[in-house]
């Protein structure tokens, strides 16, 4: 009988040291001087003493930043464990660690059974090598008999959907189809720790839903363990029990995942920003909070412009547009003093959406100009990542749609 109360995973007093500008930390003269002061004087490493938090936003004074520093938690056999926050927390970099991708500077990790790891596209493929080829050679790395690979081969490219292509080079693959290759690797090669990063928000939405309903299966049904790292709030409160919120390279809340997303939430607002080159438009970015979501457009022209306008249009998974306005019917009637830059924003209502990921494009013209003179066009350049929270939507869970409407009922 499978013993779910038995630790998979134990981070112990783990940190990663990097020198910006650099590969790795680590030169002959610091090797040197690490190796004198440690091991001849019995002193401390000298170098865990300096270097600054990793704050991506602020310019620091030294040339060493911590990307995790003092992570302590464990994950019990059978858990999924979701890791959320912002950009540049470093869950990327604590799942590499584990994945032995790179080296911890200080700590160490405790792991029973085998690691399978889906980290970034192509992670573990060899392009040269074929579809087929791929599966036995990473089956064989996480040491498996190729008897027992080939009694997984069909349901392994029947999951992954790339049957057509299993005999051709992986090199030629998209990278949807790599993805979905390497999850179906990863999740049927029965590994003990399934480690999942960000990737799989490259697959389309159909597999992406899939991919978790198999993570759900690997946990569920064979007891095996699951991080599960991703910007989708939605997804990670599906599949996950409990999650860790990293900050600045340490964890800043811990414990069941409907109360950590509630923190992560609370701490401010999520942002996507996306800045175009040589255009008239600088940046276009969509922040939400628990009250709204903003849309902002920030521009600079050579020539002043006289009704500067801005429109978008919300999709949903399946690229069907949801709500949107077009620039000229702004509802402006006042666009003040001709400016060669300035902004234009637009604040929506939350919540109102079901859970889940939604492509915004947006358009910004010259209000006095005709629809066909529009200064800039670009389709689903940032991202809603929308979570409801507040358990009064009593029918969001199970929504059928997109929206959630506001609903009274009364029984007579």
């Amino acid at each position: 009988m499978t013993n779910y109360f038995m630790v998979a995973i134990k981070f112990e007093n783990i940190s990663k040291q990097y020198r910006l500008g650099l590969v790795s930390t680590r030169t002959l003269q610091h090797d040197l001087n690490r190796w004198w002061q440690t091991a001849v004087l019995r002193r401390e490493d000298p170098y865990l003493k300096i270097g600054e938090t990793n704050v991506r936003s602020e310019k620091g004074t030294s040339e060493y930043v911590w990307a995790l520093r003092d992570i302590n938690f464990e994950v019990m056999q059978g858990d999924v464990l979701g890791i959320i926050g912002k950009n540049g927390a470093g869950k990327s970099t604590l799942l590499k660690i584990l994945s032995r991708i790179t080296a911890p500077t200080t700590g160490i990790i405790k792991a029973k059974g085998r690691i399978a790891s889906l980290l970034e596209v192509g992670t573990g493929f060899h392009p040269e090598l074929t579809g087929r080829e791929n599966i036995y050679m990473n089956g064989c790395i996480m040491g498996m008999t190729k008897a027992e690979i080939t009694r997984k081969m069909d349901e392994i490219v029947d999951f992954s959907g790339v049957e057509r292509y299993v005999d051709t080079p992986v090199k030629r693959y998209s990278s949807g189809m790599t993805v979905r290759l390497g999850f179906s690797i990863a999740a049927h090669l029965e590994p003990e720790i399934l480690v999942v990063d960000e990737v799989l928000a490259v697959g389309d939405a159909e597999f992406q839903k899939k991919a978790i309903g198999k993570m759900q299966d690997v946990s569920r049904g064979g007891g095996r363990t699951v991080l599960f790292v991703s910007h989708n709030m939605g997804a990670v409160r599906k599949l996950c029990k409990t999650g860790i919120l990293l900050e600045n390279g340490t964890i800043k809340y811990s414990g069941e995942i409907a109360d950590v997303i509630e923190h992560y939430l609370n701490t401010g607002e999520q942002a996507d920003v996306y800045r175009p080159e040589n255009n008239v438009v600088k940046e276009v970015s969509a922040k939400q909070n628990r009250d709204k979501i903003e849309l902002t457009l920030k521009y600079e022209s050579e020539v002043p412009i006289k009704q500067p306008s801005f429109g978008f249009i919300v999709y949903d998974c399946y690229e069907n547009p949801i709500f949107g306005t077009n620039p000229i019917k702004s509802g402006v009637s006042d666009f003040g003093t001709p400016k060669k830059a300035g902004e234009v924003k637009v604040e929506i209502s939350s919540p109102f959406l079901v859970d889940g990921d939604y492509p915004v494009s947006v358009w910004f013209s010259d209000g006095t100009t005709t629809w066909d003179d529009h200064l800039f066009h670009m389709n689903k350049c940032v991202t809603l990542n929308i979570v409801n929270m507040n358990d009064s939507f009593i029918l969001k869970r199970n929504f059928e749609g997109v929206t959630i409407p506001i609903l009274t009922f009364s029984f007579h």
